[in-house]
């Protein structure tokens, strides 16, 4: 009766990591800390109160899945400002799509490219994810009826898919690719030579590059480039190519569910039809609060010098302990400290520190050899206020 490919989704990590610390007690003080989700704690702006409480008449308004006029105008506005695409590539209704949060677009997306079977075969699709990943790629893979397939990124291969490792017969059954850059966990950045690589190959092998860039604002070197960028300099068009992009991160906003995807008018006009049927839209009073948020860049910068800080610290912390690395972007450490250890690590930290961290192995499946590439690595989230990530690093780091 029930769908079989349920049986196959991942466990969530935090469920996972909540059950391998369910008979510890951390001590009381100083307070226990969660270093485990990536929620921003630093303020939002002010007048995103503001705008609510301006718009609250309309909460009980149907809503357009197309959005309104002000949003999708701030929206484009914000991708033609920081990545120079130029005017009029991307249109409302055609090109751009707003989104309750990129978790739902992300999840449906394949359902509109993915067939029944691989074209010619009677294999399914396959769907391409990096490994570790963001475990809503690899359950919307299986319940679009495709296999997921899982693409090792290690120290070795910069945190990114080694693109030249996917063998002829796989790239030709893909329907769709996943990327996430900058990276999580890695907080690694693609840069514009590889993003123009994947863009060929799903040019050449007819899938969709679908490049999650929700970190994207918050890098402590050069501004990360857009995958969107890549496939106009290639040819003058999106084919084939779909960005996802966050006010969660961005604006510290994970609550207001706000975000939108671009790219390929040839995926996003079915893809809005297909949200018809089964999305949640954005209420009228947020997407007013949206629409200011897309339009402003001077709260971003403010957030970005909050986790640039937070980073310094961790390099001044952290930095001699021989598996650190900094990050490029993003709030997250991914923090070696051997295949063997991960989990054994993060019970004693929650013990002895009182500091919740995720074994990097919970984001991660082992592949065709055993071998996960998340094993050797705790992922912590550097999102509180400089004062207790320096504590609560300074706890961790003796335990090492």
């Amino acid at each position: 009766m029930l769908n079989p490919a349920l049986d196959q989704l991942p466990d969530s990590p935090f469920a996972r990591m909540n059950a391998l610390i369910a008979d510890v007690t951390p001590p009381d003080d100083p307070p226990p800390l969660l270093m485990s989700v990536g929620e921003p704690q630093n303020r939002y702006p002010a007048f995103v109160a503001e705008a609510l409480a301006e718009n609250a008449h309309l909460w009980g308004k149907y809503v357009s899945p197309r959005g309104t006029d002000a949003l999708n105008a701030a929206m484009v506005g914000w991708l033609e400002r920081r990545f120079g695409l130029p005017a009029g590539v991307i249109r409302a209704g055609e090109s751009i799509a707003p989104l309750a949060g990129t978790r739902e677009g992300l999840f449906m997306l394949p359902q509109v490219v993915t067939p029944r079977r691989a074209e010619g075969t009677n294999r399914p699709p396959a769907v391409l994810i990096p490994n570790p990943f963001y475990h809503t790629y690899a359950g919307a893979a299986l319940t679009a009826g495709a296999e997921p397939v899982f693409l090792n990124t290690t120290r070795e291969t910069g945190h990114l898919p080694d693109l030249d490792a996917v063998d002829a017969d796989t790239w030709a059954r893909t329907s769709l690719f996943y990327l996430c850059s900058p990276t999580n966990p890695a907080g690694t950045v693609a840069d514009l030579d590889y993003l123009t690589r994947a863009v060929e190959l799903a040019r050449t092998h007819d899938f969709v590059l679908v490049v999650d860039e929700c970190y994207a604002e918050l890098y402590y070197g050069a501004p990360p480039p857009t995958a969107l960028q890549a496939a106009l300099a290639l040819d003058g068009t999106l084919d084939n190519v779909v960005v996802f992009h966050s006010l969660s991160k961005r604006s510290s906003l994970a609550g207001l569910r706000a975000g939108f995807c671009a790219g390929d008018p040839g995926v996003i006009r079915p893809f809005l039809k297909l949200r018809d049927y089964g999305a949640v839209f954005i209420p009228l009073p947020s997407q007013a609060a949206a629409a200011r948020l897309w339009a402003d860049d001077a709260h971003v910068a403010e957030n970005r010098a909050y986790y640039r800080r937070n980073v310094e610290i961790a390099d001044a912390v952290l930095g001699d302990h021989p598996g650190y690395a900094r990050p490029e972007a993003g709030f997250f450490l991914w923090l070696e400290v051997g295949a063997d250890r991960a989990e054994t690590t993060a019970r004693r930290l929650w013990a002895e520190a009182g500091v919740k961290v995720v074994p990097g192995a919970y984001f991660g499946r082992p592949d065709a050899h055993g071998v996960n590439p998340g094993a050797p690595y705790i992922r912590l989230a550097l999102v509180h206020d400089a004062a207790t990530v320096e504590a609560a690093l300074r706890r961790i780091r003796p335990l090492l």
